[in-house]
């Protein structure tokens, strides 16, 4: 049976859903430097059985700015990165928590809860420049600290972990 170019176009059309369910990768290998892997307990991964995304990767997750101050920082800063939860659905990661990891190793377990509830980022950017490592970098998981006074205590001091290489979803 010969196809004409309409009907190929419209059978491509119908395979795309499937193609979306599978355990397809929405992202390429990262061509920039690795700022955040992603372990465990995922759908999408893009090396090995990991996610792994550069800078480029991260704010095309439609990346939001928070103007906040911090307990680390001095005065108002202009963060900006991905929602917490937009990365999580990027790598197709469903879970109560997650355990976010320094590039130092010192590790805390996040409720997810948290990332529906406030609008918490991913920061890879601070005042329109990118996160040193030095500096908190390359990202630094930052809670809306002026906008939710409430968020100022020990808890939520010990979730904000700056120098974050890895989240593992168990």
């Amino acid at each position: 049976m010969l196809l004409t170019s309409r009907c190929r176009y419209l059978c491509a059309l119908c395979l795309l859903p499937f193609s979306v369910l599978t355990k397809a990768d929405p992202f390429p290998p990262p061509e920039g430097d690795v700022l955040l892997r992603l372990t465990g307990d995922i759908a999408h991964v893009n090396v090995g059985d990991e996610l792994h995304l550069d800078r480029a990767m991260l704010m095309s997750l439609s990346p939001v700015v928070v103007e906040t101050t911090t307990p680390w920082t001095e005065g108002v800063g202009r963060f900006e990165g991905p929602l917490a939860r937009a990365v999580l659905d990027a790598a197709g990661a469903d879970a109560e928590h997650v355990q976010v990891r320094a590039l130092d190793a010192f590790e805390a377990k996040v409720p997810v809860s948290d990332f529906h509830e406030y609008d918490v980022i991913l920061a890879i950017q601070r005042d329109g420049e990118p996160i040193a490592v030095r500096d908190l970098g390359p990202a630094f998981l930052l809670y809306p600290f002026d906008d939710h006074p409430e968020l100022l205590n020990e808890t939520i001091r010990f979730r904000s972990v700056w120098h974050v290489g890895t989240i593992h979803v168990p």
